[in-house]
């Protein structure tokens, strides 16, 4: 039995279009493992007709995810595949590089700390490191917070062009999580400019009760702001006051994964 096998044939269209893309992901995987393949010894990997291995085939390659290596007819991964797998490895890269600065961050602020990116309208954690207090925030890396009511995603807002900002937040909407969080637009936005100002955001009980968080900019090779590194704590430990107070030493931290990335600012 082939070790790609699609499974049973399930009626109706989306089934179909699953099937289509279980198989394409085969493919791929196949290419990726002997370097190249024809279409008669992919169809048989997969147990599809020839014809149907060539359509796939025919389809990844209109993408660049796939070419023909010679006259032989034989396929491999093209280079399109570089091109999805580089906005990956940028965020591996940014996870990477930032954790011992988000380790010192953690032990010097006592509080938890993250580094958080754009992922379509929300902001998505992918590194975090908890600080040495009692009380911490639980583990969100992987998890998608909304931008409007996070000190991460409010950062990453304010660095976006006004057109961008604005269709993003009409696609997520504002919700109201608590209490405290901005849902409406001109007050957000007078939040946002703030945050431009002094150079970092805050977000006070506007996620979850009883939660305070801060963000500073991670710049990119470009100078664009492609990631926000926050620390976050309870409320009453974690104060406006002392957020304030330790702005200075994120603002280091932040600026310290930039020239790791290659920021030269």
């Amino acid at each position: 039995m082939s070790n790609y096998s699609t499974g049973t044939e399930t009626a109706g269209p989306s089934a179909g279009g699953v099937q289509s893309v279980d198989r394409a992901v085969s493919v791929l995987e196949i290419l990726a493992q002997r370097g190249e393949a024809g279409v008669s010894e992919v169809a048989a990997e997969i147990d599809v007709h020839k014809s149907t291995a060539f359509r796939l085939l025919g389809a990844l390659e209109a993408r660049g995810l796939v070419e023909q290596a010679s006259e032989r007819g034989k396929y491999r991964l093209g280079f399109g595949i570089v091109r999805l797998a580089g906005a990956v490895t940028g965020r591996i890269d940014i996870a990477e590089q930032g954790r011992p600065i988000c380790e010192r961050l953690a032990a010097e602020l006592e509080e938890t700390v993250n580094i958080a990116v754009l992922e379509s309208h929300y902001a998505i954690n992918l590194c975090q490191v908890r600080g040495p207090g009692a009380v911490t925030a639980h583990n969100w890396v992987g998890q998608l917070t909304p931008l409007h009511a996070t000190s991460s995603g409010k950062l990453l807002l304010a660095e976006l062009p006004a057109k961008r900002r604005t269709a993003l937040l009409k696609e997520a909407g504002l919700e109201k999580l608590t209490p405290h969080t901005l849902t409406a637009k001109a007050r957000l936005e007078k939040n946002l400019d703030e945050a431009r100002e002094r150079g970092y955001a805050i977000s006070v009980e506007e996620f979850e009760l009883g939660l305070h968080a801060m963000a500073a900019p991670v710049h990119g090779r470009d100078g664009d702001v492609v990631a926000a590194v926050s620390a976050s704590g309870p409320a009453y430990r974690f104060t406006v006051e002392r957020m304030h107070e330790v702005a200075p030493v994120l603002l280091e931290g932040a600026q310290e994964i930039s020239h790791r990335l290659g920021y030269l600012g």
